[in-house]
C-alpha cells in the first residue's frame, strides 16, 4: 500500500500510526467484539473513550480547571451562530476583526441572527495580507465579547499576537476565537480566551466534530431564544452528551491526542516541527522568481502556504504532475486560485521535503 502526502485543507491528514491503531480496532475494540462505532455512546467502555480524550487535550493544552471543554458537532461553521448566542444575553454587540472569508463568515451569521455588530478592525484596506496591529483593535463600550479568527485558511493569514478585548472605559471583554487551524500547532495560554472553538478536521481528527473550550463565568449569558442544542452550559452538564455524540470522531481525536503526547513528545515538540516545515516550503518560495507569496512575513501562515506561479497558464501542468508523483489536494481554493499547500500537524516533514524538491525541478523545467 502506498500512502501520499496530503496537503489537503480539510479534511485534512491524519497521523499514519493513528489510522493504524484505528484499523486495528475497527471490528473489535478490545476484546469487546463490536466497533467503536456500533457502541452505545452511554456505555461504560465509551465513556471512558470520552474522558480520556478530553483528559489528554487537557494535559496538552493546559487548560485551567475554570474552563469546560465541549466535543459537539456542527463543525466551526455552526460556531459562528453558537457563540452570538451563548454570549449575548445580556446585551450588547459582538464585536469582529476581519481579515478574510472565514471571519467575514462568522461575522455575516452574526449579522443575519442579531442585526447589528461592531467592527473592531479589518485587513481589508490591504487586501488581508497583514493583520490589524493590536493599536488598531478599537473596541466599543457596548461590546459583549470580541471575535477574532487566528489563521485564516484561504488567505493563509495568521495571527502574530493575541489581541487584548478592552473596551474604552477600560473594562475587559471576553475574546472569543476561531482555532480551527492552528489549534494544538504550538503551545497556548488557554488563560488568555473566554471561549475557544476549534472543527477537528485539521489537527484534530476527522470531520464531524468540533470542540469549544469555554470559562466557567460565561456558561450563564445565553440568550433565552437559543436553540437548545447550541447551549454551552447543557453540553457541559451533559457531558457533551445531550443527544448522541460523533462518536467515532470523538475517538479518532482521542487517538490523535495519545499520538501527540507519547510520539510527537507535545506541544513543544510540535510547534518545532512546524515551524521547520513552513520554513523550508516558504523559503523555496522566497528564493525563487517563479513562485510567490503575498503575505506579510510576520503574518505567513505556518498550517497554510498558499502561493501563486509567475504563468497562471501553468497551473494545471504544475497540479496534474504534482499528482503523478504523490502529491495531493495542492490545489488553491476556488475563491482565490493558486495554490496552497497544508502543513497540519499530521503532514510530515517528508512530505514537505518532496514538494520542495518538486517545486524546484518544475521551476527548471518549465520556468
Amino acid at each position: 500500500m502506498t500512502r501520499h502526502h496530503n496537503f489537503c485543507a480539510g479534511p485534512a491528514a491524519l497521523p499514519t500510526a493513528v489510522l493504524e491503531r484505528a484499523q486495528r480496532e475497527m471490528l473489535d475494540f478490545r476484546g469487546r467484539g463490536l466497533s467503536v462505532m456500533e457502541m452505545s455512546h452511554r456505555s461504560p467502555e465509551y465513556v471512558a473513550i470520552a474522558e480520556k480524550a478530553e483528559a489528554d487535550l487537557r494535559e496538552l493544552l493546559a487548560i485551567p480547571a475554570n474552563y469546560k471543554v465541549l466535543f459537539t458537532q456542527g463543525g466551526a461553521t455552526q460556531q459562528f451562530a453558537a457563540v452570538p448566542f451563548n454570549l449575548l444575553g445580556p446585551g450588547g454587540r459582538a464585536s469582529f476583526v476581519n481579515t478574510g472569508i472565514w471571519s467575514k463568515k462568522a461575522i455575516a451569521e452574526a449579522r443575519h441572527l442579531f442585526g447589528d455588530i461592531h467592527m473592531a478592525a479589518s485587513s481589508e484596506a490591504n487586501g488581508h495580507t497583514a493583520v490589524p496591529r493590536p493599536e488598531e483593535i478599537l473596541l466599543a463600550n457596548d461590546t459583549a465579547y470580541l471575535h477574532y479568527t487566528a489563521n485564516e485558511t484561504i488567505g493563509g493569514l495568521a495571527f502574530d499576537y493575541i489581541p487584548e478585548a478592552v473596551r474604552p472605559d477600560g473594562s475587559e471583554a471576553p475574546l472569543v476565537c476561531d482555532l480551527s487551524s492552528t489549534i494544538l500547532s504550538a503551545p497556548l495560554d488557554v488563560s488568555r480566551f473566554g471561549v475557544i472553538y476549534a472543527g477537528a478536521q485539521k489537527n484534530i481528527g476527522p470531520a464531524g466534530l468540533v470542540v469549544v473550550i469555554v470559562r466557567d463565568d460565561l456558561l450563564d449569558r445565553a440568550r433565552d431564544d437559543m436553540p437548545s442544542l447550541f447551549g454551552y452550559q447543557a453540553l457541559a452538564e451533559a457531558g457533551s452528551m445531550i443527544n448522541t455524540p460523533a462518536t467515532y470522531s470523538w475517538y479518532l481525536a482521542g487517538l490523535v491526542f495519545e499520538w501527540l503526547k507519547e510520539d510527537v513528545g507535545g506541544l513543544a515538540a510540535m510547534e518545532a516541527i512546524n515551524a521547520r516545515k513552513a520554513a523550508k516550503l516558504y523559503a523555496a518560495i522566497d528564493e525563487s522568481d517563479f513562485y510567490a507569496n503575498p503575505i506579510a512575513v510576520a503574518n505567513r501562515s505556518r498550517m497554510n502556504v498558499p502561493f501563486v506561479l509567475a504563468d497562471d497558464r501553468l497551473d494545471k501542468a504544475f497540479l496534474a504532475e504534482a499528482e503523478q508523483v504523490g502529491l495531493l489536494n495542492l490545489q488553491g481554493h476556488r475563491s482565490v486560485g493558486g495554490m496552497r499547500a497544508s502543513l497540519y500537524n499530521a503532514v510530515p516533514e517528508a512530505a514537505v521535503d518532496a514538494l520542495v524538491d518538486f517545486m524546484s525541478d518544475f521551476e527548471k523545467r518549465r520556468g
